[in-house]
């Protein structure tokens, strides 16, 4: 009786102390640490917002992203089973959630509909399936699992991996055939760990870092009065016309000009220039002088009247990175007050909406209304050009927009009308639903609808900045300023991460022969700050040495410096990227030269710019070798034990630069003279950092 007393007691006691399996959902973890090739990973949805659907299959459970993605887990050895499937997406858009706006007091006009949307495709018609990829279970450093390349439409593959003893778990999607405008959206459906012990599995940063430290380069802005960049402006004879005079310095400043035409007013309190342009052709020397009460600065911009807009690239802030389709017209006066007081005397100028803000439906007589989101579109217009900066706005030459919003197809000199009544200043306009109208690929199908709107910006009575986005489709730089195109998209869609970054910016090698000013190759917009292309909005993946790298790239490449963050956001390490006054000269220079590639390695880049005094821009890029780590899922990981990238010495030699003889080297970001070089200049490089100096004949 006691030894079986005893068994019971013993079965009992083993009983209780067996440890008792759990389950955590990877979509409850905190998803905000998955490192995406754009967007961020949402739980249950992909990162546009729509549902996840692999080969018409939904899952209710699981997590979206866009390829390549990396997932880091730490799991202290207490798993016990990984399981998911997983496959490609089907890129279809979510539905716009805002309604139109109601027609304002006074205005019977009934809404009409339009055509039949297409189901998000933004390059022209149709539910869209993403580009080929494959999906790595990765256990301390090793494959557990790979599923293969999976291409578009491909059934689900299930994953069931035993991850016992395993400390640290990583999901990857690789990234195969290239990804679409969108990125290559996969996903990891009904995803889950099994696990023992009181201790949950939980997520860890699994991004490479390097650089993460922000340093602040640029020099505290000046008390004593500064005139800075541009310094030279471009109107058309006789129509409305407004300029914030680009200057710096303790307030109250007093702002005065000398030789002003006729038809032009200043407000001397804050610099801004408004009226109309004068109606004979010709420049306008315009002789500024700004004091305050430590000193004075003088200088001169000159106002070309003329035929061409843009004179250098268009400086400014865009709508689509800060939030997509989610932004508003709070959010729009926002960016406004904020460029106004902190950006608008380092030359920033421009405040336009991207998609979304269009009703759903026209009027009878084919007009646009507004959505809810941009209730009084005229009066946000008039606060902007209140603050002395211009006014843009988005549409497509198809029947929709990107994000299925009413394009201009067959309206467009109603619309450029109704733009012309509301004060817009810039068009971008997107090629997106096209694609169903074009016939075929020709250069004449791809030119026509620019033709159109071009015409049709023509009739109206102003000076419209006229940014074609089309991708770079059929050479788009070769023939955009035959369209009056003063600036055209060369690549598909940014985002933040140094892959985009290196494969839109310094891809710019063979179109520089055709830009200039009113001309200006496009490689997308900044993506520095608080980026997000939905509602959730976060701190840009790139590092700070990328940053210093990406707005270093796009000054030399004479790009139009569009901002895409949330502005009412703007920390300080931001603002003293978007206010070097020297970074932004060589952007703003008026001999307007695109940089050329000079010199690359397997991990560097040397790019150089001629600039109007004769000197040269030069960057020094240290890029790393991207290709390598994309190839493998291993290395696409910081595991946590992996030595920390060391600067590189990079040099360039005098000859290669076209120069000559000493050169005297300053650098641009921190505004210091680094020295006198003989022969060659060289300097250590940050990784996915660079070195920017301006180079002159010493004396």
């Amino acid at each position: 009786m006691k030894n079986v007393i005893l068994i019971w007691c013993v079965f009992l006691l083993g009983s209780f102390s067996a440890e008792v399996e759990k389950t955590i959902w990877i979509s409850d973890m905190d998803l905000s640490l998955i490192d995406l090739e754009m967007g961020q990973a949402q739980k249950n949805k992909t990162p546009m917002g729509s549902p996840i659907v692999i080969s018409g299959q939904t899952y209710e459970n699981g997590v979206g992203v866009s390829a390549p993605a990396k997932f880091l887990i730490e799991l202290n050895g207490t798993g016990k089973q990984f399981s998911a499937e997983v496959g490609p997406c089907e890129m279809k858009m979510p539905a716009r959630p805002e309604g139109p706006a109601p027609a304002p007091a006074g205005n019977d006009k009934k809404a009409t509909g339009n055509a039949a949307r297409p189901a998000g495709d933004p390059m022209g018609g149709g539910a869209r399936v993403m580009p080929s990829m494959e999906f790595f279970v990765l256990g301390d450093k090793q494959v557990l699992w790979s599923s293969g390349v999976m291409k578009s439409g491909d059934q689900p593959k299930k994953v069931d991996v035993k991850i016992d003893g395993i400390k640290k778990l990583a999901l990857v999607v690789v990234s195969v055939s290239g990804r679409g405008p969108f990125g290559g959206l996969a996903a990891w459906g009904n995803s889950k760990i099994t696990y023992f012990g009181d201790i949950a599995p939980k997520a860890i940063s699994g991004k490479i870092v390097s650089g993460s430290i922000p340093r602040i380069l640029t020099p505290s802005e000046c008390s004593v009065p500064k005139i800075n960049y541009p310094k030279v402006v471009g109107a058309t004879p006789g129509k409305p016309f407004i300029f914030s005079i680009p200057v710096t310095g303790e307030k109250p400043l007093k702002v005065t000009v000398e030789n002003l035409p006729d038809g032009l007013s200043l407000d001397s309190n804050t610099g801004i220039l408004s009226g109309t342009s004068p109606s004979k052709k010709g420049t306008y020397s315009l002789n500024i002088t700004v004091k305050n009460s430590l000193g004075e600065a003088k200088g001169t911009i000159d106002l070309k009247v003329g035929d061409l807009l843009a004179l250098t690239p268009p400086m400014g802030w865009n709508s689509w990175n800060a939030g997509g389709m989610t932004v508003d017209q709070n959010k729009v006066k926002a960016a406004a007050d904020v460029i106004a007081e902190k950006l608008r005397g380092h030359g920033w100028a421009f405040i336009n909406i991207d998609d979304g803000w269009q009703a759903d439906k026209r009027t009878d007589n084919g007009e646009l209304l507004t959505n809810a989101k941009f209730s009084d579109i005229k009066g946000m217009s008039d606060y902007i050009h209140s603050k002395g900066m211009r006014f843009g706005i988005y549409s497509s030459p198809g029947p929709q927009t990107c994000g299925r919003a009413i394009g201009s197809y067959q309206h467009e000199e109603q619309d450029a009308a109704t733009w012309a009544r509301w004060g817009v200043d810039y068009l971008k306009y997107d090629w997106c639903s096209y694609r169903q109208i074009q016939k075929d690929n020709s250069l004449e199908e791809l030119k026509k609808p620019y033709f159109i709107m071009r015409d049709a910006l023509a009739k109206t009575n102003r000076d419209v900045v006229y940014s074609l986005c089309q991708y770079g489709m059929g050479d788009v730089w070769k023939w955009g300023a035959e369209v009056n195109g003063n600036l055209w998209r060369t690549t598909m869609d940014i985002n933040d991460s140094w892959k985009s970054v290196l494969g839109t910016g310094f891809t710019q090698t063979d179109n520089y022969q055709n830009i200039g000013p009113g001309h200006w190759n496009d490689p997308d917009m900044l993506v520095v700050g608080t980026v997000g292309w939905s509602a959730n909005t976060k701190p840009t993946k790139l590092t700070p040495d990328e940053q210093y790298a990406h707005i270093s790239l796009w000054s030399l490449l004479a790009s139009p410096l569009l901002i895409g963050c949330e502005m009412d956001k703007l920390d300080g390490f931001t603002l003293s990227l978007l206010t070097n006054d020297e970074v932004i000269g060589v952007n703003q220079d008026v001999l307007g030269r695109q940089a050329r590639l000079i010199q690359k390695g397997d991990d560097y880049q040397v790019w150089a710019k001629d600039l109007a005094d004769g000197s040269k821009a030069v960057g020094l890029f240290y890029t790393g070798v991207a290709e390598a780590a994309a190839k493998d899922p291993v290395k696409m990981i910081n595991w946590g034990d992996e030595k920390p990238e060391t600067a590189k010495l990079i040099s360039i030699d005098f000859k290669a630069l076209g120069l000559s003889g000493k050169q005297k080297a300053r650098d641009l970001w921190s505004q210091q003279i680094l020295g006198t070089y003989d022969g060659r200049f060289e300097s250590e490089v940050n990784y996915h950092g660079v070195v920017l100096v301006k180079l002159s004949a010493a004396e």
